[in-house]
């Protein structure tokens, strides 16, 4: 994998130590990571350059991210449920959920109607003479049966939601990686070459510019193909992150030295938003997720812009479309941009 920017390994270790300085002994940290941090907010968004990769190809300029649908993929103002679906296993769980609704709004009722009845007919007024019954086999058989098999009920297709959450990807999947840094995400592509593409926050204004919604718009998206299951992986370079999107029924934590691993599959093309779910420093708010499902030939297209490989491209004459295909240029080899770091001190 390529080592993006002016951001090595060393630098996430020296920016790392300054955090911990700051949080420990206060001032010296302080004045580091203030200027750290000084120094990538001075950097003109406008300036910085739309992507990760520093091989573009030709053509890569053309691309313009997918528009949102209102109301998918993303939280609606008011609303009262989960978010809508689009992945197999979020039809899946969305079922299951819908199904224990009305289970507990059924025993709700019957405990509401149980309870009524209790009160008006055995109140003293109704029923002066208290009956000194204190045994009732039957009663007591159908309070313990009951409740286990509605509890069994429940298990049965819990279990199988579970399973079919940490299915193994089939062997044909796309890999796809993120990676999570203290506070934006990397996305590699192993299977296409090992490319990179740092995502960071859009700001308010330029987020309205694109019709996006504040703190989960983001300069770089994740772009995947739509329709087909992707090995995605997760892992982290500092701290424990989370990547989760609600509307895909997708969450998977990020840690440091460690691969963890799902399958993912989307539905249909659309750009579906999530944020990092995992408490991991003082600007973890600002590390949304904006996955854009591509269909398959235009995934291809949008691989190859970005100078990364497609297995048979030669053979069957798939070739990058600047019309359908993507990108932008390198935001990494920009000094100081969001996601290259702060430039080394002398």
């Amino acid at each position: 994998m390529k080592i993006l920017g002016s951001l090595n390994g060393f630098q996430r270790i020296a920016a790392s130590l300054a955090m911990a300085a700051t949080l420990a002994f206060g001032a010296p940290g302080a004045v580091a990571q203030d200027a750290a941090t000084a120094q990538l907010e001075a950097v003109d968004p406008a300036v910085a350059a739309d992507a990760s990769n520093e091989d573009v190809a030709a053509g890569s300029s053309a691309y313009v991210p997918m528009k949102p649908t209102e109301g998918k993929g993303m939280p609606v103002a008011a609303g009262i449920d989960v978010q809508d679906q689009f992945s197999p296993i979020g039809q899946q769980a969305n079922a299951l959920h819908i199904g224990l609704v009305w289970v507990m709004a059924l025993i709700s009722l019957f405990v509401l109607a149980l309870f009524v009845y209790v009160i008006l007919r055995f109140n003293k007024r109704a029923n002066p003479v208290p009956s000194k019954t204190s045994h009732n086999t039957t009663i007591e058989v159908i309070w313990t049966v009951v409740p286990a098999l509605i509890l069994l009920g429940i298990a049965v297709p819990s279990i199988g939601l579970l399973s079919a959450q940490y299915q193994s990807p089939p062997k044909d999947a796309i890999t796809v990686k993120a990676i999570g840094y203290q506070w934006y995400w990397g996305y590699a592509y192993p299977d296409n070459g090992d490319f990179e593409v740092v995502s960071n926050m859009l700001t308010e204004e330029e987020a309205a510019a694109r019709g996006e919604p504040h703190q989960l718009a983001v300069d770089n998206r994740m772009v995947v193909p739509a329709g087909v299951p992707i090995r995605f992986q997760t892992t982290a370079a500092d701290v424990i992150h989370s990547f989760a999107v609600p509307s895909l029924w997708f969450k998977l934590d990020a840690i440091p030295g460690r691969l963890n691993e799902k399958i993912l599959q989307i539905d249909e093309p659309g750009v579906y938003y999530g944020q990092c779910s995992e408490l991991c420093g003082a600007r973890h708010g600002y590390m949304p997720i904006a996955v854009e499902a591509l269909p398959m030939d235009q995934y291809n297209a949008w691989v190859l812009a970005q100078g990364g490989t497609i297995a048979g491209a030669a053979d069957t004459g798939i070739a990058a479309d600047p019309a359908a295909a993507p990108l932008r240029e390198p935001e990494s080899a920009v000094p100081g941009a969001a996601g290259a770091g702060a430039a080394p001190t002398v």
